[in-house]
């Protein structure tokens, strides 16, 4: 039987390609055109695992999907990271001139400013996925309307690439993770990378008292990341990456931070497969 994968997006999209390029073919795949849909599928047993952007190097973490890892106690299990190219797609036929519109996921738009500030009399329409913008565009022969998103959307849905590469940055990357509803247990020897969240007493020196345990067990810290905690005024979590050599050393800083923290939580431990 084959294993159901939940993804953000339809087939074309960025997390397609993930979910080829980190699991063998003989995957299903679950369409969700939003983050809190691809969590209810996982939770609900519709998916068994899920493929989630998390951070880009151009536009930073994507802070609600912490949240929602952390809020419904998933797992990560693994991550990949993805070359991101974008590029503009129209209806065949059309040329820069003809556009008036361009929509795509506000994160690809994001990514993209410097081109589209060319073109300050296009309107820039967010919208729920890159290549479900180009499906939709090629459906409904939508002229005069663009849309940002893979070379393979546009192989996939017929339509021309007005301009490749409009990245802002060439090297644009985006890690993504994949979750699930329960722990997969990865020996230890090939854990070299973790997720923890810990909240702090809001007291001057907590959080350096923190990092400084990290850096004396040899963690490498490759993202802190703070979230407000909306029922306590002026508290605030703490969203974290580590790297290491060694298991023991993570153990070690993690059985200290357990008793700094008010509140210490795993994401996940899993293998680093940073480029």
């Amino acid at each position: 039987m084959n294993k159901i994968i939940g993804i953000q997006g339809i087939t074309g999209s960025f997390h397609h390609q993930v979910a080829q390029e980190y699991f063998d073919q003989n995957i299903a795949l679950d369409e969700c055109l939003s983050f809190e849909e691809l969590v209810d599928h996982l939770l609900s047993g519709k998916s068994d695992q899920a493929v989630m952007a998390i951070e880009n190097s151009i536009a930073g973490p994507i802070i609600p999907n912490y949240a929602l890892i952390d809020k419904n106690n998933l797992h990560i299990i693994g991550e990949h990271y993805l070359r991101i190219h974008q590029n503009l797609m129209a209806l065949k036929g059309q040329k820069m001139e003809d556009i008036l519109e361009v929509h795509s996921h506000p994160m690809a738009i994001l990514q993209c400013m410097e081109f589209l500030k060319k073109y300050p009399n296009i309107k820039l329409v967010e919208d729920k996925d890159t290549a479900e913008t180009a499906r939709r565009i090629q459906e409904n022969q939508l002229k005069g309307i663009a849309a940002i998103a893979s070379k393979t959307a546009s192989e996939m849905y017929d339509l021309e690439i007005l301009a490749p590469e409009i990245q802002t940055i060439k090297n644009n990357m985006t890690r993504f993770v994949i979750v699930k509803k329960e722990n997969s247990f990865v020996p230890e020897d090939e854990i070299n990378r973790a997720s923890i969240k810990f909240e702090l007493d809001h007291k001057r020196g907590s959080l350096a008292a923190v990092l400084n345990v990290m850096s004396d067990c040899k963690l490498n810290l490759t993202k802190i990341q703070s979230l407000p905690k909306i029922e306590t005024p002026w508290k605030y979590s703490f969203f974290v990456d580590v790297t290491f050599e060694k298991y023991e050393d993570y153990a070690k800083a993690k059985s200290l931070l357990v008793i700094m923290a008010e509140y210490f939580k795993v994401l996940g431990e899993y293998r680093n497969t940073k480029l």
